[in-house]
């Protein structure tokens, strides 16, 4: 390749070009276009540009010389390996480095370490236990062992990770905070509907303490539990976090992580978007009064089973239902809809609703009137749904009878005991020797009125189609719930101390949200283990002196990888120079 430029009357614009053949003749063709004079000298602040754009040549010469050099590697069978010599590493962590560098979390982590004026690297700690939280999630010794996997070796000892999880729990506001703030740098964040929901993570241990309390598991398991409550933004984007104790109604959770939402993240208008376990009527009053100067709203999911009586009689009528997507003028029953024609339809009602009701308010109770929207939707493929998971429900609670099972007293909303009654009376009403067991038609009957039927409330006057709309991505919060749980084995917690506590949970956070934004380069194309699973293949054989040779294999997915990401290793060797570039590219701060 050589520098080639052309001239005008008023300026000098440079490019680099090189011959090819083609067709049996020599022929010029530009590869890069470096731009005018006056462009790179106030571009890249140099003083001659002429020199700057040779330079430039020369860098592009070395580095397609060194992409097509070629390695001899001599490999003897009686030759023992170097003893504790490590061969293999992961390259895939590069990927996650890029985006925690573009998140600015070393930044972050420089100004905790100013503050706080400690001497070992919180930025290579923090960022290790990221990315082993990700691809090889276990304990803290086990993270620190692991990062001795990566091409990147730690520098840090296991006794400064032990002393950074103190810090990071004391600066856990500032980092939800600030990681914010970086993010809308790189791209606006769409928070004009966050989704708040609540799960709890589980303790093997035998007594309670601190924040770890025995409540109501979402795994029913008999050990104490932390709850944590999140909201993610409308692209499913993690956006702040609070954990509590396990033994507090998690419906208490919302409004203090909300107040903190708009203090520290200077957020004041947006649609808080909850199940029904959050939808109590102090969180929605607070979303819905003082239109004046806050514009907050809420829209929660409303179970019909606790409508009031004449509510819940007008949401099951059958008749007056219109059709998602039309006019609205024309009004249906739906006890009269066709089944094959109206399967993926789904057909609504609504109305408005005021009320007295009690409140708690910086902790006082007090009556206060609630004007909310009611909608309702009606869907025959979600009858048929609940339909069929009741069906099946109902054949465990046969095999169970059959077994010598009998009904509960505490019955599980889902437990297919529910459907067994047991009579301890005879035909004469005396008590019999034996109790007789069967199934509970009359339950079975009560549950199928609701089939196909699903509720919201919202303080927004909107028309129910786009309040709908947004009520249905909630699925995308709870999936966040289930990658931290599932793939980034984030229970059961090992850890004792409350301090070290809160630092696993900003870490599982960190690692969600890179991920996310891994996953939104990716075009949102691949599934959670498809792209974990290749990032823990991604492997690489080191040559010493010469280069890394990948031992993982090339598919469609790692391809992708390198186009989003801006470089690529699915060579048959990358050499070290080459590598080391990667290395310090990942890091580098993009505009």
């Amino acid at each position: 390749m050589r520098l080639g430029w052309t001239k005008t009357k008023y300026s000098v614009s440079y490019y680099v070009q090189k011959t090819i053949y083609v067709d049996g003749k020599n022929k010029s063709l530009v590869v890069r276009r470096l731009g005018s004079e006056k462009y790179i000298r106030d571009t890249y602040g140099v003083v001659d540009a002429k020199a700057w754009a040779k330079e430039q040549v020369r860098l592009m010469n070395e580095a397609e010389k060194e992409d097509s050099a070629s390695f001899n590697i001599e490999l003897c069978a009686g030759t023992d390996l170097a003893l504790d010599a490590q061969r293999c590493f992961n390259g895939g962590y590069l990927f996650l480095q890029q985006v925690y560098y573009e998140l600015g979390l070393d930044r972050i982590c420089a100004m905790i370490r100013t503050r706080h004026g400690f001497s070992y690297n919180l930025n290579s700690i923090l960022s290790r236990l990221v990315y082993t939280r990700i691809l090889y999630p276990a304990s803290k010794l086990s993270s620190y062992k692991d990062s001795g996997r990566f091409i990147e070796q730690p520098d840090f000892e296991l006794h400064q990770i032990y002393r950074a999880l103190s810090v990071l729990a004391e600066e856990s506001d500032y980092i939800q905070a600030r990681l914010f703030r970086n993010t809308m740098a790189i791209q606006e964040r769409r928070t004009e509907v966050i989704y708040y929901d609540c799960t709890n993570f589980y303790f093997e241990i035998e007594e309670a303490e601190d924040d770890k309390q025995f409540g109501v598991s979402k795994e029913n398991r008999p050990l104490p539990i932390v709850e944590m409550g999140l909201f993610m933004d409308r692209d499913g984007i993690p956006l702040a976090f609070c954990i509590n104790p396990g033994n507090e109604s998690e419906q208490l959770s919302l409004i203090p992580l909300e107040k903190k939402l708009m203090e520290k993240f200077d957020m004041s208008q947006f649609i808080v978007c909850t199940d029904a376990g959050l939808s109590s009527n102090t969180n929605r009053y607070f979303n819905s009064y003082g239109k004046a100067d806050a514009t907050r709203d809420f829209i929660t999911t409303q179970s019909v089973k606790k409508l009031k009586a004449h509510l819940k009689k007008w949401a099951l009528a059958p008749e007056g239902w219109l059709l998602s997507g039309s006019d609205g003028r024309t009004t249906y029953n739906v006890n009269e809809l066709d089944e094959a024609e109206c399967l993926d339809r789904i057909y609504y009602k609504s109305r408005w609703i005021k009320e007295k009701v009690e409140v708690t308010i910086d902790g006082q109770s007090r009556k206060v009137e609630l004007e909310q929207q009611l909608i309702v939707t009606y869907s025959i493929k979600y009858r048929n749904y609940l339909r069929s998971i009741r069906n099946r429900q109902v054949e465990r609670a046969r095999k169970a009878m059959a077994a010598g099972a009998k009904a509960v007293e505490r019955k599980r909303q889902n437990d297919p005991k529910r459907f067994i009654k047991v009579n301890h009376a005879t035909k004469d009403g005396d008590v019999a020797e034996q109790a007789a067991c069967y199934i509970d038609e009359d339950a079975i009957a009560k549950e199928e009125q609701y089939d196909g039927f699903y509720a919201v409330c919202t303080s927004l006057e909107d028309g129910p189609e786009p309040i709908i709309k947004v009520n249905q991505r909630r699925w995308e919060i709870e999936e966040c719930f289930r990658i931290m749980k599932s793939e980034f084995q984030a229970r059961p917690v090992y850890l004792k101390l409350q301090d070290r506590i809160v630092a696993h949970f900003i870490t599982c956070f960190i690692s969600l949200i890179v991920y996310r934004y891994l996953e939104r380069k990716l075009d949102n194309r691949y599934t959670v283990g498809q792209i974990i699973d290749t990032l823990q293949e991604m492997n690489f054989l080191k040559y010493e002196g010469k280069g890394y040779q990948p031992t993982y294999t090339r598919t469609e997915l790692t391809d992708a990888l390198h186009e989003a990401f801006g470089f690529c290793t699915s060579k048959e060797i990358v050499p070290i120079r080459k590598m080391k570039k990667i290395c310090a590219d990942t890091k580098r701060q993009r505009e």
